[in-house]
């Protein structure tokens, strides 16, 4: 009988055995649970049938065949039981998000929202032997002479995570240990991999922050105004959300950049996402393939939209352009959508051919309001048209020249829409107007338009009455 297992709240000491390195697309092979509560411990072990292959090198580490689990129980079955072994008490794991992920997703699978306190046995190794060099269970067994009985099996590891326990309170006691797993349970969870001293460095400013995966791979990019608290919510939403828990299972490094202010940050995250392509962002896509709708008159007197091509596209320059479209397929499915929300004629609007005196095809089933037969006046279709197309319509640059938006003590230089960089002096300003044009970009048209509503009259600068001065905004 261990003295402290009256000290503590409910515990489970967990060790899973797997079929690969993630929760989404690998399965569980085996769950060891050590549990302590009300004065006694027990131990519960099953093999489980993951329904998919055990690649080789999986069964030499582990042992655990094809054959071994074939006749073994689905997670799905065992459900019941493992929620029982695992339900009201910490759950305490090597690295834990790796297996608190894995069974939160097995979980998830059969219809249950699994939740628990987590205590990663890492991060108390780190707390407790800040000097020590490496914190791995292999580590653990070497440094703090735990006896192995069966190694890489479930209930093998999780007695060797009851022993490092027992070691924790011969050498420190029960109040300390209380005390760090007290320190640990009410702080967000840094991924082990991490250094904790890489996350303080974090500022509480605006920026830009970068998760790398294995090899400085980029995985993820985001923006706050707040880079510490940004980063350090994902790492505390990583219990209860399964992207933030994909996330931070595999961030391996964290870089960040400052910048003036959230509109800076935007920008930045913006360029940056297209440049390295992060693996967890949603693609933020180039404008190659830019086009949108412009509305002209034919020789009939009717208003029709031709699609502009990126080659032919000068947005913020030309006048009664609708959209703005990264394809020619999102513009036609788009104008389809508002056409038959809005009973508008697609025939006059060309997207079927009308034969002379014949009405369209949605005026026989009535998604037309007769436009193109002469029932509904032309004047008032137009009126219809212009009005739906409204909230589409691509804004004229209102400046006869670039500007530039005062953030902090820089200035974001900016020129029919496009974003032509950030200055902290009047030649830096001056610079960048000169550089020539810049590619239009959908993404930071919008960012400028919104930020356009907001800036008050001080902050934004008539760029021509610049004369290159190295002074700064200050």
């Amino acid at each position: 009988m261990r003295a402290w297992i009256d000290d503590f709240p409910p515990l489970a000491f967990v060790d899973i055995e797997t079929t690969g390195g993630s929760a989404e697309r690998d399965r569980i092979t085996e769950i060891g649970i050590l549990s302590i509560q009300d004065g006694e411990s027990s131990a519960w072990e099953r093999l489980i049938n993951p329904g998919a292959m055990i690649p080789a090198h999986i069964q030499r580490l582990t042992g655990i065949t094809p054959q071994m689990v074939a006749g073994a129980p689905s997670f799905a079955e065992l459900a019941p039981d493992i929620l029982m072994q695992l339900q009201d008490k910490i759950f305490i794991a090597h690295n834990a998000r790796f297996d608190y992920g894995f069974i939160k997703e097995a979980f998830k699978r059969v219809g249950i929202d699994f939740r628990a306190k987590v205590i990663c046995t890492v991060k108390l190794s780190r707390s407790l032997f800040p000097n020590q060099a490496r914190h791995n269970l292999d580590t653990l067994i070497a440094v703090h002479g735990l006896q192995v009985s069966d190694r890489h099996r479930g209930l093998g590891d999780a007695e060797l995570l009851v022993q490092f326990w027992d070691r924790c309170i011969q050498q420190f006691g029960v109040d300390r240990l209380k005390q760090v797993v007290q320190e640990l349970l009410a702080t967000p969870s840094i991924p082990p991999h991490i250094d904790a001293k890489l996350v303080e460095d974090i500022p509480e400013k605006p920026g830009v922050y970068i998760f790398y995966a294995e090899n400085r791979r980029p995985l993820y990019i985001g923006k706050s105004i707040s880079l510490k608290t940004r980063v350090m919510s994902h790492f505390s939403n990583a219990l209860s959300q399964r992207k933030e828990m994909k996330l931070t299972m595999q961030v391996k490094d964290i870089d960040w950049i400052e910048t003036a202010g959230e509109m800076g940050a935007l920008f930045l995250e913006s360029r940056l996402i297209k440049e390295k392509l992060p693996s967890m962002n949603v693609k933020l896509r180039r404008s190659k393939d830019l086009c949108a709708w412009q509305l002209r008159t034919n020789d009939a007197g009717v208003m029709v939209p031709e699609l502009v091509k990126h080659d032919d596209l000068q947005p913020g320059i030309q006048n009664h352009l609708y959209g703005l479209f990264y394809s020619r397929r999102e513009a036609l499915k788009t104008l389809q959508a508002l056409a038959k929300k809005n009973h508008l004629c697609e025939g006059l609007l060309g997207l079927e051919k009308l034969l002379p005196g014949k009405p369209c095809f949605g005026y026989q089933v009535k998604q037309c309001g007769g436009a193109c037969i002469g029932i509904e006046p032309l004047a008032q279709y137009h009126v219809r048209l212009l009005t739906v197309l409204a909230k589409f319509k691509v804004a004229i640059w209102p400046y006869q020249a670039p500007i530039g938006i005062k953030e902090g003590t820089s200035v974001h230089v900016i020129d029919h829409w496009c974003y032509l960089g950030t200055a902290i002096n009047e030649a830096e300003v001056y610079e960048l107007v000169q550089s020539g044009t810049v590619e239009f970009d959908l993404d930071i048209y919008k960012i400028i338009k919104k930020y356009l509503k907001k800036c008050t009259a001080d902050q934004i600068l008539l760029l021509p009455k610049f004369v290159p001065q190295p002074e700064s905004f200050e």
